[in-house]
């Protein structure tokens, strides 16, 4: 076995593809105003695992270091980044980042994403912002449509509240309301709450579709102003995307936050064609708190492989070999100049993989080109 398991050789079309897509993030995210960040893919395993941040140890590439610390291969830019901010004085709002991370849990171990975060803008500026940026990039790949789902982190700590549950036992419910398993739900439920406990879960799972659900709960749930308020909140981010022409939004009250740090808004892009999740992020303000920097945060995260699986084959070019001599290199490299749009290679002989071939030969009186017709160039 010459690679571990896990590991795999990208050759060709996959490789490509996935250049396209970060040359267009970059592209995209400095029109906008983003700042460009990175940070070390190898860091210490205690700035993922505290409970502030939630992440489990067995899911992550480790090892221990000469000091007898365990290092990691970063497992999480958000985290990494809001370490790397939150320990200065920073002054810029709007950060871009593009690399790999490592999870055990995933086939691949690596997985390649781009992402933005935006640090003390308010919250609905930086979330409109995070999700318009994501429309802009997704159009410019010319990959849709595009389907935005978005919830809010706080519904289910709400519900879960009055329960009293052990974090354990609310772990579990949390995992079994993410999976829409209504019986575990309802089973977890009885053991601390009552039929209308149970019902309001049950119902909770059922609150998704498109953003008219939000005046349905608007009625359900008055006189209640925390849930109120998440709707007014959701209502809001709905009117600026639609002002701005996206259309193409769900809402799903019953979602969970997948990350303990997440506190506030989540979104998810799911392309229609095929249903597969190309970005994911939200709000995590307590997130910066543990890296001792008291303010706002949100972002999200692309999936750089699924975008590279989605992108459109560019129009054939046309394959040109200039067959040179060892006097005619020089003259060959200039006639390159004459085919702008064309793949050229230089040989010393031409196979059947070519559409032209032009042989360049020198001549003492007049240097010139001739393909394989016949037809001449004259190299300037």
């Amino acid at each position: 076995m010459l690679l571990p398991l896990g590991s795999a050789d990208e050759i060709g079309p996959s490789v490509t593809n996935r250049h396209v897509v970060l040359e267009k993030f970059r592209k995209v995210t400095a029109d906008r105003g983003f700042r460009e960040i990175a940070t070390p893919v190898v860091e210490y395993a205690s700035t993922f695992i505290h409970p502030s941040v939630g992440m489990m140890l067995q899911d992550m590439m480790k090892w221990f270091n000469a000091q007898g610390e365990i290092e990691v291969l970063r497992p999480d830019w958000t985290t990494a980044i809001a370490r790397a901010l939150g320990g200065r004085p920073i002054s810029h709002q709007k950060w871009a980042y593009q690399g790999p991370i490592y999870d055990l849990r995933k086939p691949g171990l690596e997985r390649h994403q781009a992402g933005i975060e935006i640090i003390d803008l308010p919250e609905l500026l930086g979330e409109v912002e995070c999700l318009l940026t994501a429309v802009a990039f997704l159009k410019n790949l010319k990959i849709g449509p595009v389907i935005i789902e978005l919830a809010h982190a706080a519904i289910f700590d709400q519900f879960v509240q009055p329960l009293g549950l052990e974090e354990e036992t609310k772990e579990k419910l949390r995992k079994a309301m993410h999976d829409k398993r209504k019986d575990e739900v309802a089973s977890l439920v009885t053991k601390y709450g009552d039929a209308v406990a149970v019902n309001a879960f049950m119902d909770l799972i059922d609150a998704y579709g498109t953003s008219t659900i939000l005046e349905v709960y608007q009625e359900k749930w008055c006189g209640q102003p925390e849930r109120l308020s998440v709707l007014n909140h959701l209502r809001k981010l709905v009117a600026v995307l639609q002002d701005c022409g996206v259309d193409d939004v769900l809402i799903d009250l019953g979602s969970v936050k997948k990350m303990p740090y997440y506190s506030g808004t989540l979104f998810r892009g799911f392309i229609k064609a095929n249903g597969n999740v190309c970005f994911s992020g939200g709000r995590y303000d307590p997130l910066y708190d543990y890296f001792g920097k008291k303010t706002t945060a949100v972002g999200l995260a692309f999936d750089v492989d699924v975008l590279a699986d989605e992108l459109r084959p560019e129009p054939k070019r046309e394959r040109i070999c200039l067959v040179a001599t060892e006097d005619t290199l020089a003259q060959a490299e200039k006639l390159r100049q004459q085919f702008p749009n064309a793949i050229v290679d230089i040989r010393f002989s031409a196979d059947g993989t070519y559409d032209r071939v032009v042989y360049v030969e020198k001549d003492p009186q007049n240097e010139k080109a001739v393909d394989a017709h016949g037809s001449l160039y004259s190299p300037e």
